[in-house]
């Protein structure tokens, strides 16, 4: 019988925990298919969340005696699993727990199943969408994939295909975002699956200024799983840049100034980096492939 490892990420969630693990319980006296193990990772927390967890009998506590963030959490988590299969999910009370057992029927066929927060019961905060909708939109241009949620905390996963990318995952927040592109770019099969998101229990931990932590990894993995279209996206600019400049400069000084040059020549030397990083890439994919 296949095993799902449940991994569950905690951190100050003291008014929702027992919820949470409530919901789990039900998942596993329901569905007979499949076993479970459910691990739970306290990440510091300084309210009673520890002391509540320790009163569970049924589950695996991992305690962290200090915050090390959501990404460092999971990966406590993951490599305590012993299941072919890792399902992870927030402790606050914002995913439909009891709809898991409705992405079982497609791990047959699927490498990941990812529950997307597009219905029409959704409470994600209305500052949060523009970004969110941008970075579903980057992410899914750089790796040529429709990407509905990038970062959804509710999703279930082959074990053995997050290994392959342990050094990429970051200790704080964008791990889910990271497993994302990761997958989509390695042609590891992903289903997304609607469901609706609640209003959390408790306070909040993420600030607008994560906005600006999520792009800059959403750049750092388009630079690593395809850099020659996304420096050639930089290169184009440049290029442009300096013709429009020199076409200026021709029609009305007659001459192109050094300006129009610099950007034209960085624009070929963008390009010719992003070639070598390609390559780089393909390479290190192709040896990879071979251990």
């Amino acid at each position: 019988m296949i095993l799902i490892s449940i991994v569950i990420p905690i951190y100050n969630e003291e008014e929702g925990v027992k919820l949470v693990l409530e919901k789990v319980r039900k998942i596993k006296k329901e569905i007979s298919e499949y076993d479970f193990e459910v691990i739970v990772v306290n990440d510091g927390s300084q309210d009673s969340t520890f002391e509540i967890l320790k009163q569970e009998n049924d589950i695996i506590l991992i305690n962290n005696p200090y915050n090390l963030g959501y990404g460092a959490s999971l990966k406590r988590g993951i490599r305590r699993a012993q299941g072919e299969w890792v399902c992870i999910v927030d402790a606050d009370g914002t995913y439909p727990i009891d709809k898991i057992s409705d992405f079982f029927p497609y791990l047959d066929s699927y490498d990941m199943v990812v529950g997307a927060r597009i219905t029409n019961n959704n409470h994600i905060p209305l500052l949060r969408r523009p970004a969110k909708k941008f970075l579903n939109w980057f992410a899914g241009w750089i790796v040529n994939f429709q990407i509905p949620d990038l970062n959804s905390g509710m999703r279930i996963f082959r074990r053995d295909f997050c290994l392959e990318f342990w050094g990429l995952y970051p200790d704080k927040f964008s791990f889910t975002s990271t497993i994302t592109l990761a997958f989509v770019r390695s042609n590891y099969l992903i289903k997304y699956i609607p469901i609706d998101y609640y209003k959390r229990v408790g306070k909040s931990s993420i600030s607008p200024w994560h906005f600006l932590i999520f792009m800059g990894l959403v750049f750092r993995i388009a630079f690593y799983f395809n850099p020659l279209k996304f420096l050639t996206f930089f290169s184009s600019l440049f290029f442009i840049g300096g013709f429009i400049k020199g076409t200026y400069d021709f029609y009305h000084v007659n001459y192109v100034g050094n300006l129009s040059v610099m950007l034209i020549i960085v624009s070929f030397i963008i390009l010719a980096g992003g070639f070598m990083a390609d390559l780089f890439f393909k390479q290190k994919s192709l040896w990879v492939s071979k251990i």
